[in-house]
Parts: structure tokens; C-alpha cells; sequence
């Protein structure tokens, strides 16, 4: 009775799902991660007054819960004439989001880089914006790969939100098929756990290849 929940028809269903999930997590990325960088380098170069507007912005986002930001983007947004359905709504909310955890990464990780590099940077005629681009940024970068897909794996298990207004992930997926018979919760529930591990997991083997290639 138990492995009837893995008949291929439920597999292809949740398969569906994981799909879904994975769409979700690859655009929120990288939309998080372009501007979590932008964020991240006005926040480092202390800009009068735009820096901090940006600060108080991603301070207040990231300290609210991102379920209600995924509300708001799905439930609230069409009251002021902007429709987005499930899909679309998840990833605004989720890159809205991120965004702010990113610029704190971004921030952090052109902070940890020594005041030397862009001393010597600037000493050779270089602008700012040069030892930024050139300098500060890739090293920056380097240095916040572990934090960033840390967030990021963050980032995929909290897809499973998105159930909430009904996005059919795979974790939703999952409670339709174990709905229609409760034996099935259990099997449905390791699998859904080994698929996001293969997922997460993927990733950090993703962020050991990046850092081996950017050390040598």
C-alpha cells in the first residue's frame, strides 16, 4: 500500500512540482544576486543620503517575514491594479527579499577585503570606481560565496511558502498526493526531504567548484 504512493503517476506529478521549485529558486537567484550586489556596493560606498535610503529599505524588508511579503505581493498588489499570478508573485516577493540578505553579503564581503588593496589601487591611478570594479569587487565576491549559497539554500527551502497561495511547488504537490490517501504522508515526505537535500546539496558542491576555480 505504501509504495503505491510512488506509482508513476504521482511521480510524475511531483516531478512537476520540483520543476516549479526549481524555476522559482533559479530567477529568485539570480534577480536577488544582481541586486543584492547594487544594494550591496551603495551600501559599502556610503553614498550621502542615497545609501542611506537604501539601508533603511532593506533593513525594514529584511526584517519582516517573508510569508507576508509573498501576502502582500499576491493578495494586496491587485488592489492597487497590479495582478500577478502565483508564480510571478512568488518571485517578486522572494527576490524582493533576498535582495536585502544578499547587499548585507555583498556588503560584507567588500568589507573583509584589506584597506591596502584600494590604497595601492588608487596610488597607481586608478578612480574609485576602478578599484572597485577591478579590485574590491571580485575579491568581495570571492570572499562572500559561502554566506551567498548559504542564503541561497535558504532561499529554496523557503519555496514551500509559495503554498500558501497556492503555487503548485512541490511541496503542495506533496500534500495533494498524500490527501487523497493519508498512507501516503510518510513516503511522501522522505521524498519530498531527499529532494530538497539532492537540490541543496547540489548547491554546496557548486560553491566548493567556485571557490577551487577562483583560488587558482
Amino acid at each position: 500500500m505504501i509504495l503505491s504512493a510512488f506509482s508513476a503517476t504521482n511521480l510524475h506529478y511531483l516531478m512537476g512540482g520540483l520543476g516549479i521549485t526549481i524555476a522559482v529558486s533559479v530567477i529568485s537567484i539570480i534577480i536577488s544576486f544582481i541586486f543584492g550586489t547594487l544594494f550591496g556596493v551603495i551600501l559599502y560606498e556610503e553614498v550621502p543620503y542615497f545609501s542611506r535610503t537604501v539601508q533603511l529599505i532593506v533593513n525594514t524588508i529584511r526584517n519582516l517575514p517573508l510569508l507576508l511579503l509573498i501576502f502582500f505581493t499576491y493578495f494586496a498588489l491587485p488592489k492597487l491594479g497590479i495582478e500577478l499570478n502565483a508564480f510571478t508573485a512568488t518571485v517578486v516577493a522572494m527576490s524582493v527579499f533576498e535582495s536585502t540578505m544578499v547587499s548585507q553579503i555583498i556588503r560584507g564581503g567588500l568589507l573583509s577585503v584589506g584597506r591596502g588593496q584600494s590604497e595601492g589601487a588608487l596610488s597607481t591611478g586608478m578612480n574609485r570606481w576602478q578599484t572597485l570594479w577591478y579590485i574590491l569587487l571580485p575579491q568581495g565576491l570571492k570572499n562572500s560565496i559561502p554566506p551567498l549559497i548559504s542564503q541561497f539554500i535558504s532561499l529554496v527551502k523557503d519555496t514551500s511558502l509559495a503554498t500558501a497561495i497556492v503555487l503548485t511547488e512541490m511541496m503542495f504537490r506533496s500534500q495533494v498526493i498524500y490527501g487523497q490517501n493519508p498512507n501516503y504522508m510518510i513516503p511522501m515526505f522522505a521524498l519530498v526531504t531527499a529532494l530538497y537535500f539532492i537540490v541543496n546539496y547540489s548547491l554546496s558542491l557548486l560553491s566548493k567548484w567556485f571557490e577551487k576555480r577562483l583560488s587558482l
